[in-house]
């Protein structure tokens, strides 16, 4: 599995995820300015990158599984 792109790739869409939660939780929890502009924007991102990654862990299966039979 270490030596597959295809699996590094499903990763970094899942540490993109959680850049990007951290990020929103982030100013969430410190409040002000920033928070008041960005959240919604901040969620929408989340949202579309959560999709993405779901779509590659989705494919990711649907490869290896088609692959192995």
């Amino acid at each position: 599995m270490a030596n597959d792109p295809l699996f590094w790739i499903v990763v970094l869409a899942c540490l993109i995820v959680l850049g990007i939660l951290l990020l929103g939780v982030g100013s969430f929890g410190k409040g002000g300015e920033f928070n008041r502009k960005n959240a919604n924007k901040i969620m929408r991102w989340r949202i579309g990158a959560q999709f993405v990654a779901v779509l590659l862990i989705l494919g990711y299966v649907w490869i290896r599984r088609e692959g192995g039979q």
